[in-house]
């Protein structure tokens, strides 16, 4: 079957058939006898039936006339409320009567066809609906499975009052689920995709964000957005209930703009994430996209298992032709739809703990494997350890923690002060009155990792063949939230994770052929899949994964925005200079930087008695390269970097402190993940900006002294990302295009 799947011309399936078709004619001719049935049973005004009528009267009907029980007075009072009891009522009614499964089936199909399309039906007392339970139970007199316990529409009705057979009727139709995942793509359209050069031909201002614009491929749809229009909502009416208690009962106010209606690509790049003071915002997008996965999940299984329940009831007839029926091309090559993308375990924690609560009571009587998550997840632990070493109060100078962290920035500490774990991945799986954490890969519906837990599920597969990860083949939707925060990482892990999403699995994981959607077996999944980047900047690592990676046919949202700059947080008089180099080409980038440095910057560093000079270093590649060239040039410098053991730390920042280091080079990542003050620097160098703006004066305000303060910058036209969200989106856009070169 693993051949099948990696052959696409060898998955076919028969020529599509007829659907199914009850004769409505005999439907008819059967509602007339009962019709006439009913008015045989009830009283008369006579009181009796004439002869004529006693003959055509079946002799099983005398039971009609028995006088009802109170079990059967509230068997008819909870099916009037409930789909399952009157079901089950009905069913027990035909066996008195003597009727065959067959008709049985016939009428419900005659019903179902006639069924109201409203989403709202009259809902009951709760001791009075736990009865209808019980008495359902005891009617179908077969322990439910746990399949049979997944989440849908159907199986939500005797809590939620809301009958979703409707709804899902109308998911499978009118909402952007439905005509995302049912739009059938052509080969030109594909080819058109995997070529196509994105251009964005609409803007609009971003709500709330004043200095930024949203600007889209395709057609406009957000210029006609009515935040006050619930259906547009366009999710499932109890999750957006319970949303909307939830946000009533917090005090929020910012409802609408945490909703999430549609399923094209976006890139949001100027998030506030909580740590850096932005709570109300972070927690708006996060309820946003939770929202949305948890109506996809909901959504998808809803089909399935109405597709299911549709299949059984017609397993006596042809299933071949019933399974031809577009309608239940459903599924994907496995069952996780979902994957979220996070950089540490302190950020799963506080995403795993909202969807808890966003999920709607029904969904979760039960969340197990909670004592484990929080034992893996949560910070107790490191707070009590912490205390402890506070307690004790060792340390030295250079290296006492906690004298160190009470020195950092307040978005460290929120960003740090969990647990720093970068190496996770655990999956989600809801059932009808369960959430179900840390559940087999296959079976769950979302999957929370960060990027480096699942390149080693990669790396594990491709040295044990019994392993695989094709449970990432089917992901509809992705969300990598905290962009900003893995770049600091390693952003090649990332890439690689999205590589490997909707692939042609290597083997047949349980799924039925016959129910796979077309646009899997193509193998054009990943124009399917939805991607969501959140982060608190752009970078060209994030941008050209949107741009070449993120391929989805519905288009792309982008946001755009101008920065005001962070040169105003400068406190000290520091003469700050920048000086352009030439490029031509991103790739020559690098080396004309170096070139650059080597020729015009570093000779005046050499030739200069005083010492004190700090290099700031934004990558490790460039660390590198300058490192290399120091030590050519028999320098005396010392190093702090990433990779640095915490004994050289210290080493090297007394070193430079006492002036026998003349030169020290200083890495981005290494201030991002210690936030260390380093003393002793009279001239800084900045070999290359920042990716975080707020960095730029956090260092600049360590130089110390009082004459002839200067800070350097090295930037070339390449760097206006990094630039304007420093020195501001117009001074950037003037400098890069200033024709004079330093």
């Amino acid at each position: 079957m693993g051949k099948q799947f990696r052959n696409h011309g060898g998955l076919k399936r028969p020529n599509k058939t007829q659907k199914f078709e009850s004769t409505r004619h005999t439907k008819k001719n059967r509602g007339v006898e009962q019709e006439k049935i009913a008015h045989l049973a009830s009283p008369s005004s006579s009181g009796e039936l004439s002869e004529e009528e006693n003959e055509n009267v079946a002799p099983t009907e005398e039971i009609i006339h028995k006088e009802s029980s109170t079990y059967d007075e509230l068997l008819n009072l909870l099916s009037s409320s409930s789909k399952s009891v009157a079901h089950a009522n009905k069913q027990r009614q035909r066996q008195e009567e003597g009727r065959s499964d067959t008709e049985e089936e016939e009428e419900d199909e005659d019903e179902d066809e006639d069924e109201d399309d409203d989403d709202e039906t009259t809902s009951l007392p709760e001791d009075l609906d736990n009865d209808a339970k019980e008495i359902d139970d005891s009617l179908k007199g077969d322990k439910q499975t746990e399949d049979e316990m997944e989440t849908s529409g159907s199986d939500e009705e005797h809590d939620s009052g809301i009958d979703d057979e409707s709804a899902v009727e109308a998911t499978r139709s009118d909402s952007s689920f439905s005509r995302h995942v049912g739009h059938i793509l052509s080969k030109v359209e594909v080819d058109n995709l995997s070529t196509m050069k994105w251009k964005y031909k609409w803007e609009v201002p971003a709500v709330g964000m004043s200095n930024c614009r949203w600007v889209g491929t395709g057609e406009c749809f957000l210029k006609d957005l009515d935040t006050n229009v619930h259906v547009d909502y366009d999710m499932k009416l109890k999750l957006y209930k319970h949303w909307l208690d939830i946000y009533k009962t917090s005090g929020k106010n910012d409802f609408h703009s945490s909703k999430q209606r549609f399923y094209r690509d976006i890139l949001h790049c100027n998030k506030k994430p909580f740590y850096l003071k932005g709570l109300e915002d972070d927690s708006s997008i996060m309820d946003g996209y939770i929202m949305h996965t948890l109506n996809h999940v909901f959504k998808t299984r809803d089909i399935v298992t109405k597709n299911d329940s549709k299949a059984a009831k017609h397993q006596e007839k042809s299933k071949d032709n019933l399974l031809n029926d577009d309608s239940f091309l459903d599924q994907g090559f496995t069952r996780p739809k979902v994957l979220i993308l996070l950089p540490l375990a302190s950020n799963a924690l506080r995403v795993v703990k909202r969807l808890i609560q966003l999920t709607p009571s029904s969904h979760k009587a039960t969340v197990e494997h909670m004592d484990r998550f929080y034992k893996e997840f949560d910070n107790e632990d490191v707070e009590d350890s912490e205390d402890e070493n506070k307690e004790s109060g060792s340390g030295q100078d250079f290296g006492n923690l906690n004298s160190q962290k009470s020195s950092k920035p307040s978005d460290f500490e929120s960003l740090f002060g969990g647990i720093n774990n970068d190496h996770f991945v655990f999956g989600i799986k809801f059932t009808r009155r369960s959430i179900k954490l840390y559940s087999d890969f296959y079976s769950s519906d979302i999957i929370v990792a960060s990027a480096l837990g699942l390149l080693t599920k990669m790396g594990q597969a491709e040295k044990d063949k019994d392993k695989d990860v094709d449970y990432l083949s089917s992901i509809e939707v992705l969300i990598i939230d905290y962009a900003e925060v893995i770049t600091m990482q390693n952003w090649s892990y990332l890439s690689s994770v999205v590589k490997q999403l909707n692939l042609i699995p290597s083997k047949q994981h349980g799924t039925d052929v016959m129910r796979i959607r077309q646009w899997y077996l193509d193998g054009y999944a990943r124009f399917y899949r939805q991607t969501i980047m959140l982060s608190s900047y752009l970078n060209p690592d994030i941008n050209a994964m949107f741009n070449h990676q993120c391929v989805n046919y519905q288009g792309k949202v982008k946001l755009e925005c101008e920065y005001k700059g962070v040169l105003p947080k400068v406190l000290l008089q520091v003469q700050q200079i920048y000086q352009r180099f030439g490029a031509d080409s991103v790739e020559d980038i690098d080396d004309a930087r170096l070139e650059y440095f080597t020729k015009k910057v570093f000779p005046k560093i050499k030739d200069s008695s005083e010492g004190g000079v700090m290099i700031f270093i934004s990558s490790y590649f460039e660390f590198v390269r300058i490192r290399n060239f120091l030590k050519s040039q028999n320098a005396s410098f010392c190093l702090l970097s990433e990779y640095t053991k915490q004994s050289d730390i210290s080493r090297a920042r007394v070193w430079f402190f006492e002036g026998k280091r003349k030169i020290m080079l200083y890495t981005e990542r290494m201030h991002f993940y210690h936030r260390y003050k380093i003393r002793g620097i009279k001239n800084l160098m900045f070999y290359s900006l920042p990716e975080r703006k707020e960095f730029y004066p956090e260092i600049v305000n360590m130089v110390e002294g009082s004459d002839n303060l200067t800070s350097t910058t090295l930037f070339s036209r390449f760097d206006q990302l990094r630039l304007e969200r420093i020195v501001g989106t117009s001074n950037a856009k003037r400098m890069v295009k200033s024709e004079k070169e330093g």
